[in-house]
């Protein structure tokens, strides 16, 4: 029996830019807020977000190349930030 049986399998690329926004805001504000500071606890957000979308994608079984956007291009967008905090620290 299946809980959900309207849901989507595949999001739209707009819903997955939209969905970025928001988990992008959650490290930003526990980012402003740790005692280490903003650039190393950005980083490390960021490198648990690359771990954590890659994870999902991974059990989700996302197609890597895909042309919706999905887990992999938010991984990928995650490990760019995270590269580009390590760079400005």
């Amino acid at each position: 029996m299946q809980r959900w049986p309207n849901l989507p399998r595949r999001l739209r690329s707009t819903q997955v830019l939209v969905r970025f926004g928001f988990r992008l805001l959650v490290p930003i504000v526990f980012a402003s807020f740790a005692s280490i500071g903003l650039n190393r606890s950005l980083m490390a957000l960021f490198w648990m977000a690359t771990l954590l979308c890659g994870v999902i994608a991974g059990i989700r079984r996302e197609p890597l190349l895909d042309r919706n956007l999905n887990h992999w291009d938010e991984m990928a967008a995650y490990g760019a930030l995270c590269a580009l905090t390590c760079t400005l620290a």
